[in-house]
């Protein structure tokens, strides 16, 4: 059996993560894969019972289980609470706990949503990269000071820094995942202010020597930033520091015209966790018009990334293309002529088409 943990957490995450178990009930019934799942608690929902984001029970049964499935945290009722004990701190948790070393965020643009792209269509038309983000060091959680006086002017400071270990671990991962995809890496960085860059570059340099098959160069992030805005169909795969990784899957996600289908895969030493990138919007949970197929498709990264099972991964990702190439739309992607559809009944059709 593969134990699965679901941590719905919070808002519509109680309701995506459903739609996604739902489903991967489907694809192991076709493909006898031996799924079993665990619910647990985490976020704002964790504190309520238990007065604590992230219980131990939940990081411990993490820790033994074959992947995570995890929904979202977070709202506004939590927001006055001391920060140690707000929901987003249950992610931070988990991140820690697992190793969680690695942040995966696929950017896919959809031939039939092509037009919710801020983008020209000519310009996203058959875009579709995959952002590798180093996500348990540099900047984030470095040394930090928020306040000191020198000579009687106050400042603060945070610090950037990376060990060659660090660099190699999210160099090697990002350069195995181009080599099964399209044979391209980009590695982003600020080698030209940057000691920590330069580092960074000369490390994954260093490290091409062993991955001939794959094409390898380099970008600036600000010119980085650009080209994803004039040309996102020259990347396959992306790699790149905590802080600029951050900035950069965020504005890759518009590119596809919802948040709403976006799926995350964060790898870890333990275990690893797969998520949809959208928060808990607390505003229209419970209300059955969230989408579900950013969580459905962290599903289906699970099965690739977590079980090595790509056929049953494929089978997800092609019921999600079926869905909407057959004109159903959730309310975030819905438009005129199209058929809108709720959470469940856009779950039920999904699983309908594997």
């Amino acid at each position: 059996m593969k134990k699965i943990i679901v941590i719905a957490g919070d808002g519509i995450g109680k309701e995506v993560t459903a739609s996604a178990v739902e489903v991967l009930k489907k694809v192991d019934a076709k493909f006898n894969i031996g799924l079993e799942f665990e619910d647990r608690d985490a976020g704002g929902t964790a504190y309520e019972k238990f007065g604590e984001p992230l219980p131990a029970e939940t990081l411990d049964a993490c820790k033994k289980a074959d992947a995570v499935l995890f929904g979202a945290v977070g709202g506004k009722k939590w927001d006055t609470l001391p920060v140690h004990l707000r929901p987003e701190k249950a992610l931070f948790g988990l991140r820690k706990g697992l190793g969680l070393f690695a942040n995966l965020r696929p950017v896919k643009v959809y031939s039939p949503l092509i037009d919710g792209s801020p983008l020209k269509p000519e310009l996203v038309e058959g875009a579709d990269l995959l952002i590798v983000r180093e996500l348990v060091g540099g900047i984030y959680f470095g040394e930090r000071c928020e306040s000191e006086f020198v000579d009687g002017v106050e400042s603060a400071w945070d610090t950037e820094k990376y060990s060659v270990p660090e660099i190699e671990r999210i160099a090697k991962l990002a350069f195995e995942t181009a080599k099964i995809r399209r044979g391209k890496l980009t590695s982003v960085d600020k080698a030209n202010v940057l000691a920590s860059s330069r580092l960074w570059r000369r490390v994954v340099n260093e490290l091409a020597k062993n991955f001939n098959d794959v094409e390898l160069n380099h970008l600036y992030v600000d010119n980085c930033a650009m080209q994803l805005a004039v040309n996102p169909k020259q990347f396959d795969v992306i790699v790149t520091s905590n802080i600029f990784g951050d900035i950069l899957s965020d504005e890759a996600a518009v590119i596809g015209g919802s948040i709403g289908l976006m799926p995350s895969a964060s790898i870890g030493e333990l275990t690893s966790l797969y998520e949809p990138i959208h928060g808990s919007a607390p505003d229209i949970a419970g209300k059955n018009i969230a989408n579900p197929m950013g969580s459905i498709l962290s599903a289906a990264m699970l099965l690739r990334y977590s079980l090595n099972n790509s056929d049953a991964a494929q089978a997800i990702e092609s019921a999600v293309d079926k869905t909407l190439a057959d004109g159903y739309r959730t309310a975030d992607i819905f438009k005129d002529g199209f058929k809108k559809i709720g959470t469940d009944e856009c779950t039920k059709i999904i699983c309908d088409r594997i």
